[in-house]
């Protein structure tokens, strides 16, 4: 049975569940022991889904299992690490090179990110297990968790075309749980009650409402509550947007494919 790992931002936690629940190939879910599993581990337990919690030491090299079954480890990572794109980098790598060795195959959830992954998949080409990032149907990266969420680079500038100039800030279910926390990991502010500096730059950059990015899953329960706080934090509109997850599905499930040895076709 081939180990497919995910080393992902904590702001894919939802998508990630999704993927889990509707994943009958996954017949060992491990996930990694550290101070950012709590959140995915919650929306499991609110879905039913079985898992072992681990540290990297505590898992396996090998196990047996039938062909087409997989087991899954994943690895969150805390979304901090935005603030300083030096420190996500070697933070993302460190992850990975942890993982390497236990695992057949390697999916970042991650986007470009400020361009600072475009070189992951090749500056780990030799490590012995395959590395990949998250990729539109075209096979270029995709740009962060918004672009991915929304189906992808054509349909994000799509998007923010349709907002005709006014400026637009997207709100995720997981973006709106946590806005505050990531009002600093953004560099928008240094501290997430510090209201008055995140809206001096708001104001500066031309924002004028709040893009709620509907992707009809539900784990994250109070999410238009979240979007109305923040909105009225900010004095912004609330304007509504479907998310599109065909671009996130397809890419997990062409790695998974390859990791099991099965053909998937889009």
């Amino acid at each position: 049975m081939p180990t497919m790992s995910l080393v992902a931002c904590r702001m894919f936690e939802d998508e990630i569940v999704h993927l889990i629940e509707n994943d009958s190939n996954i017949s060992d879910l491990i996930v990694i022991d550290n101070d950012e599993y709590q959140g995915l581990v919650n929306k499991l337990n609110m879905k039913g889904i079985p898992y072992r919690i681990l540290s990297i030491e505590q898992i396996p090299m090998s196990c047996d299992m039938e062909d087409g079954e997989l087991r899954l480890v994943i690895d969150m990572l805390e979304f901090a690490l935005h603030a300083v794109t030096v420190k996500l980098k070697e933070d993302v790598y460190h992850h990975i090179e942890n993982m390497v060795k236990l695992s057949d195959g390697i999916l970042l959830f991650y986007g470009l990110c400020g361009n600072v992954l475009k070189d992951v998949e090749e500056d780990f080409r030799s490590c012995g297990c395959k590395v990949s990032i998250l990729k539109e149907k075209n096979g270029e990266i995709m740009d962060d968790c918004i672009g991915a969420v929304l189906g992808g680079r054509d349909m994000y500038l799509q998007t923010l075309k349709s907002f005709k100039g006014v400026g637009t800030f997207f709100l995720t279910p997981m973006w709106a749980a946590n806005w505050r926390e990531m009002m600093v990991a953004s560099g928008i502010g240094n501290d997430p009650d510090d209201i008055e500096t995140s809206r001096y730059i708001f104001d500066m950059v031309g924002y004028k409402q709040v893009a709620k990015v509907d992707t009809g899953l539900s784990y994250e329960t109070d999410f238009s509550e979240k979007v109305n706080e923040f909105a009225s934090t900010f004095d912004f509109d609330v304007l509504d947007i479907k998310a599109n997850l065909v671009s996130i599905e397809q890419c997990y499930m062409k790695f998974r494919d390859g990791m099991l040895g099965t053909d998937h076709r889009h």
